[in-house]
C-alpha cells in the first residue's frame, strides 16, 4: 500500500486541512504510486505562515556563521545520500539518473556555497563627508519567504531558493510542484536532521491555485520567489507589486544555439543532442532552436537526425535509458499539438514527432521520441513559443548578423550559445546575444551553483538565482550613521565655504 505524507507545519508532520490527497506516479510507468500528498488550502498556509514568523524570530538572531554551519551539514547529508535520493528523484520526475545525480550534486555545491556566505554577508564602510562621523551599511533579514518551485528540478531549485533564504536569516514556506513532492520532503528532513529549528522551515504541498495563491496572497509574506510559466509568473507579479512585495520571477525560454560555418561540427552535434534531448527537453535552457549557417546546414541536420533516432528512451532509473519520459499526459499532448502546428506551417518533420509505443514498458509512461523539424521560419509558433519537450527547430540563416537577429527575436532571453573557432566573432557573441546566459562552444544549458543565474525580457524580472547576487535577494540593506563629534553636525546643509 503506498505511503500517504504530511505536511510540515508548526514543528510537526501534520494533515491537511482538508483530508484530501493526490496521486504521485511515476512518470515512466503511471501504474507505480509512489505516494498520497496533501491537497491542502489557504488554511494550512495561515497556519504554515504563523509557524514561520515564530522561526524567523528565533533564525534571524542566530549569527550568520551559525547558520552557515547547519547548512554545511546539509550539504554533507545530501552527499551522503546522493545516490538514494538521485533514485528517488528519478522515480517521481524520470529524468535518468545521470541527470538525477547531478541534480543531486547542484543542490550539495549550493550547500557548501551558502555554508562560506554566512562569513560574508558584506555590508560597506564609506566617509562621511562630516567630521568625527562613521558611516556603513549592513545586510539583514527580511522575514518569511514564499518559494513556489517546478518539477523539472526537484532538488537543484529548491535548494538555489532556500539555502541562500535560509543563510540570510529568514524563515521559508516552500511550495514544491504537486508533480514531484517526495523530493522537497526528503530534503525537509535533511535539513531537520541537520539541526535547523523546525520553525524556520515549512513545507505545504498542493496546488498552485490555491496552495501557491495563498502563499502570494498572504500579507506577512513580504518576500516570493517564483520559478514557472511567464503567464503565472505575470500573474504573481501582479499580486506583489500591488502588495509591495519583493519578488524573483525565473520564468520561460526559447534558447538557441548557433552554429557557424567554422564550427567544430562533432562538437557541435554532441552539444544540441545535450542541449535539446537532455531532461527530454524540460529544461527553462533547453537547446529548443537551432540557428545553423547555410553552408554546413544539411550535413548537421542529417548526422541530428540520425544520432537523435539511436538515442535510447526508458525508465531513468534503467542504465541503458538516454532519454525518460515527460512529467505527465498534459505534457505530452502539448508535444504533439506543437508537432501539428509544424507540420501545418509546412516545417519538414526530420524524425520523430510520435509517441514512442503504446505496448511493452514504454507505453505504461509519458514517452515521446527526440524530434527535429528543419526549414523551420524565424517568426513562427515553432519557432518563437516554448514548448518544453523534446523538440529542436533548425533554422538555416546566411550569416552572423541574420544569426543573432533570429537569436534576439523571441519574448524570451534566458540562454543562447554559439559554435565558432574564430574568437573575434565569440566575444561579439557574448555582447550581441540579448540573452542572461551566453556560451560559447557549449549547448545552452550547464549553469553552475556559484554564479548568477537569469534572463531578460519575459524569461525573468531582473534578479538572479545563484552566485553572490542572490543574496542581495533575500537581505535588506540597512545604514548606520554614528556621530562621535559631541556637538550637532547637519547633514544636508550646506556647511561648505561659499
Amino acid at each position: 500500500m503506498a505511503r500517504t505524507f504530511r505536511n510540515f507545519i508548526n514543528g510537526e508532520w501534520v494533515a491537511p486541512s482538508t483530508d484530501a490527497y493526490f496521486d504521485n506516479v511515476n512518470p515512466a510507468d503511471t501504474g507505480d504510486l509512489i505516494g498520497r500528498f496533501p491537497d491542502s488550502s489557504s488554511k494550512d498556509v495561515v497556519a504554515a505562515v504563523a509557524s514561520a514568523k515564530r522561526g524567523f524570530a528565533r533564525w534571524s538572531r542566530t549569527p550568520a556563521p551559525a547558520r552557515g554551519d547547519v547548512l554545511r551539514r546539509v550539504g554533507e547529508l545530501l552527499e551522503q545520500r546522493k545516490d538514494a535520493i538521485a533514485d528517488a528523484m528519478t522515480r517521481e520526475m524520470g529524468k535518468v539518473l545521470a541527470e538525477a545525480r547531478g541534480d543531486v550534486q547542484e543542490g550539495i555545491d549550493t550547500a557548501f556555497y551558502a555554508a562560506t556566505e554566512g562569513r560574508r554577508l558584506f555590508g560597506h564602510v564609506v566617509p562621511s563627508e562630516l567630521r568625527s562621523k562613521w558611516a556603513m551599511s549592513y545586510r539583514r533579514p527580511i522575514g518569511v519567504v514564499g518559494l513556489i518551485t517546478p518539477f523539472n528540478f526537484p532538488l537543484a531549485i529548491p535548494t538555489w531558493k532556500m539555502f541562500p533564504a535560509l543563510l540570510c536569516g529568514n524563515a521559508v514556506i516552500i511550495k514544491p510542484s504537486e508533480d514531484v513532492p517526495h523530493t522537497v520532503h526528503l530534503l525537509v528532513e535533511i535539513l531537520l536532521e541537520a539541526g535547523l529549528p523546525p520553525e524556520v522551515v515549512q513545507l505545504v504541498h498542493g496546488r498552485g491555485e490555491t496552495v501557491g495563491k495563498a502563499l502570494v496572497d498572504h500579507p506577512e509574506v513580504p518576500v516570493i520567489s517564483f520559478t514557472g510559466s511567464t503567464d503565472t509568473g505575470a500573474l504573481i507579479g501582479e499580486t506583489c507589486g500591488r502588495m509591495h512585495k519583493r519578488l524573483s520571477l525565473e520564468m520561460g525560454g526559447k534558447n538557441a544555439m548557433i552554429v557557424m560555418e567554422d564550427a567544430d561540427l562533432d562538437l557541435a552535434l554532441e552539444g544540441v543532442l545535450w542541449g535539446a534531448f537532455g531532461t527530454t527537453g524540460q529544461r527553462c535552457t533547453a537547446t529548443s532552436r537551432l540557428i545553423v549557417h547555410r553552408k554546413v546546414h544539411d550535413r548537421l541536420v542529417r548526422r541530428i537526425a540520425e544520432a537523435a533516432e539511436g538515442l535510447r528512451l526508458g525508465d531513468g532509473r534503467d542504465g541503458k535509458s538516454q532519454v525518460g519520459p515527460l512529467i505527465h499526459e498534459a505534457a505530452r499532448d502539448k508535444v504533439e499539438r506543437y508537432v501539428g502546428i509544424g507540420q501545418d506551417a509546412g516545417a519538414e518533420l526530420v524524425t520523430g514527432g510520435e509517441r514512442a509505443g503504446s505496448r511493452g514498458k514504454l507505453g505504461r509512461g509519458w514517452f515521446y521520441r527526440p524530434t527535429v523539424f528543419a526549414g523551420v521560419t524565424a517568426g513562427s509558433r515553432l519557432e518563437q513559443e516554448e514548448i518544453f519537450g523534446p523538440v529542436l527547430s533548425v533554422i538555416r540563416v546566411a550569416s552572423y548578423d541574420e544569426a543573432v537577429r533570429v537569436n534576439n527575436g523571441v519574448r524570451y532571453g534566458l540562454s543562447s550559445s554559439i559554435y565558432t573557432r574564430d574568437v573575434d566573432r565569440a566575444f561579439r557573441a557574448m555582447q550581441d546575444l540579448d540573452n542572461g546566459i551566453t556560451y560559447v562552444n557549449a549547448p545552452t544549458i550547464g549553469a553552475e551553483a556559484h554564479l548568477p543565474f537569469g534572463g531578460v525580457k519575459a524569461t525573468g524580472n531582473g534578479h538572479r538565482e545563484g552566485g553572490w547576487e542572490v543574496y542581495k535577494f533575500y537581505s535588506e540593506t540597512k545604514v548606520c550613521y554614528v556621530d562621535f563629534s559631541g556637538k550637532l553636525q547637519r547633514a544636508q546643509i550646506d556647511t561648505y565655504d561659499v
